[in-house]
């Protein structure tokens, strides 16, 4: 297999060194693909580099630890996730699984061998990531810190039925407020608590996460490109390599071009 390639997050920088150091001890064939200071940057780094492993601390600004881990747990390419926190109360025994672990700081060389082998495990088993369900159960059970996210607290229960596809979108433009028919949309981009619909002539806000619309739209004719982006394969013009090395998507009608993340470009090789 490749070397698996990791991201870890930590806002203060001694302590990102100083995990970079140990782990490049315990597994050396890891590669640190990139760190970040607060859980924003950790996300956005997460979408460019689609990391295997992620090892988060759980205290950042921004964005915290767990928050972050709740939303890559609604990803089917989410990374193992370890966490690393100073903080004993939120140790729990449930933990110690095999496809995410729980470390304390300072983290010993010793405790560490421990999760790279159980992450050696996992990786070599199955390179895809842990069932969101999997993930969402371990979440569940730091104390405090599952409320609120949406993570199903409860006993498990089964799935709900898949969304009529959309047909139309209501959507708010200036003062106004617009009816728009699905085959209309060029693109659907995440903006903080609201989704920003491109339209070849301007953009719209609707209310519905873009998380919640993936599920009412036909996978056929709406591709993920990136955790914040979804684009109508009929608006694509084509693609593009940029002197970064990054996957482009031309669109028709616009002069903006998409990033795809490194998780999505699959559905690209064919063009």
């Amino acid at each position: 297999m490749d070397h698996p390639r990791a991201l870890i997050a930590d806002d203060e920088p001694h302590l990102l060194d100083y995990l970079a150091s140990q782990l490049a001890i315990a597994w050396p064939e890891l590669r640190i693909v990139a760190r970040a200071t607060n859980g924003v940057e950790a996300l956005r780094l997460i979408d460019d580099e689609a990391p295997d492993v992620v090892f988060l601390d759980i205290q950042m600004p921004g964005l915290n630890g767990i928050d972050l881990a709740a939303r890559l747990a609604a990803d089917a390419h989410a990374p193992r996730i370890v966490f690393v926190t100073a903080h004993e109360r939120y140790a729990v025994d449930a933990f110690e699984r095999e496809a995410v672990d729980y470390l304390l700081k300072p983290v010993t060389l010793e405790r560490l061998a421990r999760t790279v082998n159980k992450l050696k495990t996992a990786l070599a088993g199955r390179r895809a990531a842990p069932p969101a369900a999997a993930l969402q159960a371990l979440l569940a059970q730091l104390p405090g810190l599952g409320l609120g996210l949406g993570l199903g607290l409860g006993p498990a229960v089964a799935p709900a039925p898949r969304a009529a596809q959309l047909q139309w979108i209501r959507a708010a433009q200036g003062q106004e407020t617009r009816l728009i028919a699905i085959e209309e949309v060029v693109y659907f981009q995440s903006n903080d608590k609201y989704t920003s619909v491109f339209l070849q002539e301007g953009e719209c806000l609707i209310r519905t996460p873009l998380s919640k619309l993936r599920e009412q739209l036909d996978e056929a004719q709406f591709w993920q490109i990136h955790r914040g982006v979804i684009v109508a394969a009929s608006h694509v013009a084509g693609t593009r390599t940029d002197l970064r090395g990054r996957l482009m998507v031309k669109l028709k009608g616009r002069s903006e071009q998409l990033v795809v993340s490194r998780n999505y470009m699959d559905q690209f090789k064919q063009m």
